[in-house]
C-alpha cells in the first residue's frame, strides 16, 4: 500500500476511523470523508497531515460529494481503492421513520457509494479495488430496522452490479460484519460473547484487515463478492430450548 491513494467515507469514527488507520499504517495516503468534524480533526492530528487529508462533509448531500471528488482529484490525482462506509440507522416501521428520513439513509448508504464511485470512476489507477462495507442485515433482521436494512440491502445489490460494469477499471466487493463493537470500551456481557461462533464479539480491526485484504493484488481473482465477518452468527441456526435458548411470550 506504500504511497497508494485511498479513499474512505465515514472515517472518523468506528469501522471508518480503523480502516483509516489501517491503510496509513501500511504507507498509504488517505482522505476521508466526515460530518464530525471535532473526531475528523482529532484524528488527523493524530495521524499527521502529511498523508492524511480530512474532508468535512456529509454523503447525503450531492454537492457535497462533488467538492470531496474535486478536493481529492485536486490534491492526489488518480486513487487506488475506495471505500464506502458511511451509513446510519433511522430505524423503521416501528419507531415512525418517515419518508424523509428513509431516504435520507438510502441517500447515504446506497446513492452515495453509487455517485462518489460515478465521480472518481475515470480516476482509478490500474489494480484499482472499491470495497463496499454491507451488513449481515442484508439478509437479516430484528424488529425496526427497515431504514438500516434496507440500505445494506441495497449496497450489497450495488456491489455486484458495479463489478460488472467496472471491469477492467476497479474490483469491486463488499464486507458484511455482523456484531462490531465500536465503542472504546467492551459494552457487552460475557453471554454476547460466548453465544458467537469464535466466541468473541467483533471489533473495527477486523473489518479493516479484511478490506486491506481485498485491495491486495493478491485478491485479484476476488470480485463481486460479499465477505460475511460476524464470528460465525449468521450460520448458527436457534430453535426453543436449544443450547438453553427458550423463547419467551413477546419477544420477537
Amino acid at each position: 500500500m506504500e504511497g497508494k491513494v485511498t479513499v474512505i467515507t465515514g472515517g472518523a469514527k468506528g469501522i471508518g476511523k480503523a480502516i483509516v488507520k489501517a491503510f496509513h499504517g501500511q504507507g498509504a495516503h488517505v482522505a476521508f470523508i466526515d460530518r464530525d468534524e471535532a473526531s475528523g480533526k482529532i484524528l488527523q492530528e493524530e495521524l499527521g497531515e502529511e498523508r492524511v487529508y480530512f474532508f468535512l462533509g456529509d454523503v447525503g448531500i450531492e454537492e457535497d460529494l462533488r467538492e470531496f471528488h474535486r478536493a481529492v482529484h485536486s490534491r492526489f490525482g488518480s486513487i487506488h481503492f475506495l471505500i464506502h462506509n458511511a451509513c446510519y440507522s433511522k430505524k423503521g416501521l416501528l419507531s415512525g421513520c418517515s419518508y424523509e428520513e428513509f431516504n435520507e439513509v438510502l441517500r447515504v448508504g446506497v446513492t452515495a457509494p453509487y455517485y462518489l464511485t460515478m465521480l472518481f470512476k475515470g480516476a482509478f489507477s490500474e489494480g484499482a479495488s472499491v470495497v463496499n462495507i454491507s451488513s449481515t442485515r442484508a439478509s437479516m433482521s430484528q424488529r425496526d430496522t427497515e431504514s438500516y436494512s434496507a440500505a445494506k440491502g441495497g449496497i450489497a445489490a450495488l456491489t455486484h452490479a458495479m463489478a460488472m460494469s467496472l471491469s477492467g477499471i476497479a474490483r469491486v466487493n463488499s464486507i458484511a460484519p455482523g456484531w462490531i463493537d465500536t465503542t472504546e470500551e467492551k459494552h457487552h456481557a460475557m453471554e454476547d460473547e460466548l453465544q458467537h461462533p469464535s466466541r468473541r464479539v467483533g471489533v473495527p480491526e477486523d473489518i479493516a484487515r479484511t478490506v486491506l485484504f481485498l485491495c491486495e493484488e493478491k485478491a485479484d481473482f476476488i470480485n463481486g463478492e460479499n465477505i460475511t465477518v460476524d464470528g460465525g452468527m449468521s450460520k448458527r441456526m436457534i430453535y426453543h430450548g436449544d443450547e438453553e435458548w427458550v423463547y419467551e411470550k413477546g419477544e420477537l
